[in-house]
């Protein structure tokens, strides 16, 4: 047995020099795999755009190497690199090699930085040792520094010569270590995504992103925002917005708590409404507040509290009607808020959310009063405001009371054989063998039954043409008997995509009661036209059954060829052609099917039903968006669409129209 360490004063350590990252680098980045490192790009990113936004160069490159190496250059005053008398020590140690060091502590004293990204004087650092290498490149005052890093210690100390151009910034080229990181391949669309948000909220700065090429030079993208967030809200919102775009700032003291001492805040607020799309954004000092925080709690009040207010002064509410809630705005609600201040409290280094209530309260404060300035001064787009938001909360309590009824409906334990009217179950509890056939009428019902196997193959009936999915609300669709017992007789539940009916969905796949899910209609026009409906109906309320390959269409004979003792089934016009030139020289009869209830169980079981003869349509799309626009097409509302594709496309289907 192995002896057990010793634990007593000896065994309490620190953690030194690069190893306080190196050991534990999700303390710092949050994480330590490939968030940690993009969050560690993001570092050195930032303090390039603290000295943009004071003014100083306004462009910064970022340059993503095929080695997954990272380059970040600013043209501003350049790092501070050396001797300082005060410390008594070379900047370059501070700032690349110790902990809580920087520039920005004094910027609530009118220190260097105003408002900064960066204030904890940790991410150079942290970043420095959390590479395989480093090398910095600084030109600034009359100088031009170079320093060269590996795992965290410096090589070769400072170099200095001479500088007599103009040039002025800080360029710096690392390799994210990948014994700190279990990942550093950062993809493009992460610079992409953070150097765009970035333009956004720092708007007349350009941001260049690099990206090296496997066949040699790089690919180039450029980012710039001349108004900023009130681009980027036109941008969100979309085409044909419901109101126009506002843009409110302010600038003011505020403070955390009575005692504590006042900071300055800066808020700027882009914000219009759209009945096609909603978004929220937040930033502060530049950095994306992914969780929000005290701004997202700042617009869930006031916007509440504002539209609620305008909707009692203008009697807008129905008698005993409940007052809105923010899921209501949040719907037609698009907002970007940019603030900053010399003073913050994230929720950790990430800076993924801020916690200030100053900045909450003033936030709040100067929404309230913005919103309702708007609203005076522009009553028509202010009308239209209240009446979306309004259908918004009629439309997710209409929802509510739909998700209730229909959960009672499909929740049911008892035996869905005596609830549902002329299934017919199969014997097999075995799902990976269980095959439903939905068929039309009862005439295929008796047809099917005598031809299936009652092992394995079930029937359920419709009753004539089910109601088209596509146009109805889900009221209606669950109002309707065919579509609820349907339901009932998969077992897997709904599953609805959309706005206002996000909480509706109940669908479990794995509650599935079959492996197959056949359509079985008519060959005829008719049948055409119900298969496509429960098409859109599964589409609508089951897609993942189609996603995931589980519908197919049972190909039905439209012509019954008989030459002596050989029987032809022919599925097309072309088919039947092709019997008929091989039987030229023999005697035969060709019979057109009437539909499946007038088939013989012979003929039933050697098309339809046994798996070792009939054909079978795997209903499985590879582009879902494109079935559902065609979808749309053929059985929504755009009549003039429809009419253009049939005259396109028409003659495509002529010859499987029944003119006889």
């Amino acid at each position: 047995m192995a002896k057990k360490p010793v634990y007593n004063n000896e065994s309490i350590t620190s953690l030194k020099g690069a190893d306080r990252v190196r050991r534990r680098p999700a303390v710092i980045f949050g994480s330590d795999g490939l968030e940690g490192c993009e969050h560690s790009i993001f570092e050195i990113v930032s303090n390039s755009i603290d000295e943009a936004r004071e003014g100083y160069g306004k462009k910064i490159v970022v340059t993503r190497y095929n080695d997954d190496s990272v380059e970040v250059e600013d043209f501003g005053r350049g790092i501070p690199v050396d001797y300082n008398n005060a410390e008594n020590r070379y900047n370059w140690e501070l700032v690349f090699c110790e902990m809580y060091a920087g520039g920005k502590y004094k910027n609530d004293e009118d220190g260097s930085y105003e408002y900064s990204l960066g204030l904890n004087g940790l991410g150079l650092c942290a970043t420095q040792y959390a590479s395989l290498y480093m090398d910095a490149e600084v030109y600034s005052a009359g100088a031009h520094y170079t320093l060269h890093f590996e795992k965290g210690e410096n090589v070769g100390g400072l170099h200095k010569e001479p500088y007599t151009g103009k040039k002025t910034g800080t360029r710096i080229r690392w390799m994210p270590d990948l014994d700190v990181f279990t990942d550093i391949h950062v993809p493009e669309t992460y610079y992409l995504d953070m150097l765009r948000r970035q333009a956004v909220v720092n708007d007349g700065v350009t941001f260049l992103f690099r990206s090296e090429k496997e066949t040699g030079g790089f690919t180039e993208t450029q980012f710039y925002y001349d108004n900023g967030i009130r681009d980027h809200a036109l941008e969100l919102a979309g085409e044909n917005p419901l109101s126009t775009v506002q843009f409110w700032q302010t600038e003011k003291k505020v403070r955390d708590r009575d005692d504590k001492p006042e900071y300055k805040c800066r808020i700027g607020v882009a914000v219009l409404f759209s009945n096609r799309t909603h978004a929220a954004e937040y930033y502060h000092n530049s950095s994306f507040l992914e969780h929000g925080g005290a701004p997202d709690k700042a617009v869930r009040s006031a916007f509440v509290s504002q539209i609620d207010a305008y909707l009692k002064q203008n009697g807008k509410y129905n008698k005993n009607e409940s007052k809105i809630t923010f899921a209501d705005v949040e719907d037609c609600l698009v907002i970007v808020i940019s603030s900053f201040s010399n003073r913050t409290s994230y929720e950790n280094q990430t800076k993924k959310a801020i916690t200030n209530k100053g900045i909450q309260e003033a936030m709040t404060e100067m929404l309230r009063h913005n919103l309702e300035i708007y609203f005076i001064e522009n009553p028509l787009e202010a009308e239209k405001i209240a009446g979306q938001v309004l259908i918004n909360k009629r439309s997710r309590e209409d929802a509510e009371k739909t998700r209730l009824n229909l959960k009672k409906k499909l929740s049911s334990n008892m035996d869905i054989t005596s609830r549902v009217a002329k299934f017919v179950d199969c014997r097999s509890r075995d799902t990976a063998r269980r095959e439903l056939f939905i068929v039309e009428g009862d005439s295929a019902l008796g047809a099917c039954k005598q031809a299936r196997d009652p092992d394995f193959q079930a029937i359920m009936p419709i009753r004539g043409k089910i109601l088209n999915c596509l146009k109805a609300d889900l009221d209606r669709i669950f109002k309707s008997d065919i579509i609820v017992d349907l339901m009932k007789v998969l077992g897997c539940g709904v599953q609805v995509r959309s706005k206002a009916n996000k909480d509706l969905s109940s669908f479990d796949l794995s509650a599935l009661r079959w492996n197959k899910v056949i359509l079985c209609t008519d060959a005829d026009v008719d049948g055409f036209q119900i298969r496509t409906l429960l098409l859109t109906m599964l589409y609508r309320l089951t897609p993942d059954l189609i996603e995931n390959g589980k519908v197919f269409i049972a190909e039905s004979p439209l012509y019954e060829i008989t030459s002596g003792s050989d029987t032809y089934f022919a599925y097309t016009e072309a088919e039947k052609e092709e019997y008929l030139h091989k039987l030229e020289n023999r005697r035969f009869t060709v019979q057109r099917s009437k539909g499946l209830g007038e088939n013989e169980p012979d003929m039933m079981s050697l098309t339809t039903m046994n798996p070792e003869t009939r054909r079978l349509i795997k209903v499985m799309p590879d582009d879902v968006t494109r079935t559902a626009a065609m979808f749309d097409l053929l059985l929504g509302d755009d009549l003039s669409g429809r009419k253009e594709y049939i005259a396109e496309n028409g003659y495509r289907y002529a010859d499987e129209l029944d003119v006889s």
